[in-house]
């Protein structure tokens, strides 16, 4: 009886990268140096759910809040992420890092999306759904007065 041979997948991960537990958006990733744009920051490994399983049991537990959905040949249905993957924070316009799925090899890779400088925070983008009162809403809300303010300044009165 035969089997294929798959390739071993490399797994990478940026160095230094850094824990800190007591952030306004709880636990998050820190840049230990300087990363350039485009870097691989780490390669998650995930655990692919069955949709029923997914359904009838995980939904119903905190761990549903770090899962990714997942495209399935059936459809689509829920990934845990291992490695740092559920440890990024949510950013809505300033996230600095980019993550796409890699099916083939079930990992999530993830990359610094601009330069990033040492000792910001590493966040993505959760997208639209979220399940928890976004963080940033005050820095965007303050933002947009911002914008109103400086519109206001170049109206230009005949």
């Amino acid at each position: 009886m035969g089997s294929v041979k798959e390739e071993p997948v490399t797994l990478q991960r940026f160095q230094p990268l850094y824990l800190i537990s007591n952030t306004a958006k709880g636990r998050g990733v820190f840049a230990g140096r300087d990363i350039a744009s485009g870097t691989t920051i780490d390669m998650s490994p995930v655990l692919v759910l069955d949709p029923k399983e997914n359904t009838d049991h995980i939904e119903k537990t905190a761990l549903y809040h770090y899962t990714y959905n997942w495209p399935t040949a059936h459809g689509k249905t829920q990934a845990v992420v291992f490695g740092l993957g559920s440890l990024f924070n949510h950013s809505t316009h300033h996230q600095n890092v980019g993550w796409l799925r890699d099916l083939k090899n079930e990992l999530v890779i993830y990359c610094a999306l601009r330069d990033i400088s040492e000792g910001e925070e590493l966040c993505i983008s959760y997208g639209a759904h979220l399940t928890f009162e976004d963080a940033d809403k005050q820095d965007l809300e303050a933002e947009a007065e911002a914008e109103t303010a400086e519109d206001l300044l170049r109206i230009q009165l005949d």
